[in-house]
């Protein structure tokens, strides 16, 4: 603690620090380098304006809009129209100085740090999560530090010395490090481009909604492959050496994988077939809903009470299916109606009708029409059959509208609508049977 509260102490560090500028600064060279980005910086700050007129361009484009992570990055990108046209330039007074041969040790110093701290605004507007952005904040920092101090190519030499070698491939920590950054950018460019053309698939109204969905996931696939094989190309891998691994892949598939490449192959016949398309009404089993989405593996079906159940692609082919809406969104429904053999059934099968006929959601071309299918054992059955264009609205809400304006129509014209009734025959016995009725006194 005494060094910190002498005064001479300080003065020695102040000439330490005085010797080190001297020596490491204030230099022919370095004040050049200086001098070169004070320099740059000045038609940095007036090229500014063009840049951001160019931002404000490309934020007239709505279709890139469309994703939010590219709105965040067009947000924070007007505040990067200076760092980003200055790093540009220091870039290219770096690129001029090593084909002069001149010292540029302190523009690749600016450089880094210009280009660190583009990266971690960029990661924090573009990554919605938290972790992922603070993780790339500390690469982008760690390797501008390890650029400063001189110590990132014999880091990357250092990295690249572990390795360990299978038959002709070699595979080092620096190259699956490089692999894995690789990867994670191209995928993320794949997810993104897929997102903007799913937008624009979308939008073309000639195409059939299980096309649309059709084309999004293969051309999902297509780039996700395409981003995994250049990712496995920065790294030396012969892409050759793939067919063998498809085939250990095939291999893997026959035997543990069967059921997800049951749905895949079944999730591929659904959408080519266009049997089940988002938006049809099925039914299978015991689950009645409309079809939310189509997915690789599973179709999502949300019923009328909110409930959204995930049936596997593969039962859509192997099972019966009712589809409401397949080629025509009419549909006939039929409500069983009882009467006693006392009313007038003409009469009744008028009313019927015209309580169908009350109903909004039912058709007047064919209009409602009853029949009359029987004598039951305590009434005569009726059936008012209907057609609606809207089963995606649910049947169970038509039916009750229709069976209260029936209820109400009987109450108005005296129809009987029966309960069950049962006759009671007493076998004759050589037994005297008594039978007594007594009423029970009303109570005071």
């Amino acid at each position: 603690m005494e060094q910190f509260t002498n005064p001479d102490q300080y003065l020695i560090w102040i000439d330490q620090a005085i010797n080190w500028l001297q020596a490491n600064v204030l230099v022919g060279p370095v004040l050049i380098q200086i001098i070169a980005c004070a320099v740059a910086a000045i038609p940095a700050f007036f090229l500014r304006r063009g840049f951001t007129a160019l931002l404000d361009l490309l934020q007239s484009w709505k279709p890139i809009l469309h994703y939010a992570g590219v709105r965040r990055l067009f947000s924070v990108l007007p505040s990067l129209a200076f760092p980003v046209v200055f790093v540009l330039l220091v870039w290219f007074m770096d690129a001029v100085a090593v084909q002069m041969g001149h010292p540029h040790n302190f523009i690749r110093l600016v450089a880094s740090l210009l280009n660190a701290w583009i990266v971690i605004r960029l990661a924090a507007a573009v990554v919605n999560n938290p972790t992922l952005a603070r993780t790339i904040a500390a690469l982008a920092w760690g390797l501008a530090a390890l650029n400063i101090v001189g110590w990132l190519d014999p880091a990357i030499v250092a990295l690249d010395s572990l390795s360990m070698e299978i038959g002709k491939f070699r595979i080092s920590v620096y190259g699956v490090l490089k692999a894995i950054v690789s990867l994670a950018l191209l995928l993320w460019i794949a997810a993104f481009a897929s997102r903007l053309f799913e937008q624009r698939i979308k939008k073309v109204r000639h195409l059939t909604p299980s096309v649309q969905v059709l084309m999004t996931k293969l051309l999902k696939l297509a780039l996700l492959s395409v981003a995994v094989l250049f990712a496995l190309s920065t790294i030396g891998v012969d892409l050759t050496a793939l067919a063998v691994f498809g085939g250990a892949v095939g291999v893997g598939i026959g035997l543990g994988l069967q059921r997800i490449a049951a749905n895949l192959i079944s999730g591929v016949i659904l959408l080519l077939d266009r049997s089940i398309k988002p938006g049809d009404v099925i039914a299978i089993g015991d689950t009645f809903g409309w079809i939310q989405s189509l997915g690789a593996r599973y179709t999502a079906v949300r019923t009328r009470d909110g409930t959204e159940f995930l049936i596997p692609n593969e039962d859509l082919i192997t099972t019966q299916v009712e589809n409401w809406s397949h080629s025509d969104v009419r549909l006939r429904l039929k409500v069983p109606v009882g009467i006693s053999y006392n009313c007038d059934p003409h009469f009744a099968i008028e009313l019927c009708n015209a309580a169908a006929a009350k109903c909004s959601r039912v058709q007047e071309n064919p209009g409602p029409n009853t029949l009359m299918r029987g004598f039951g054992d305590s009434s005569v059955d009726l059936e008012i059959r209907f057609w609606i264009t809207d089963p995606q609205n649910g049947r169970g809400n038509i039916i009750s509208e229709i069976l209260l304006n029936v209820w109400d129509a009987f109450k108005e014209h005296n129809i009987e609508i029966p309960f069950p009734q049962r006759d009671l025959h007493l076998k004759s016995t050589d037994t005297d049977l008594r039978v007594e009725m007594n009423k029970s006194p009303a109570k005071d």
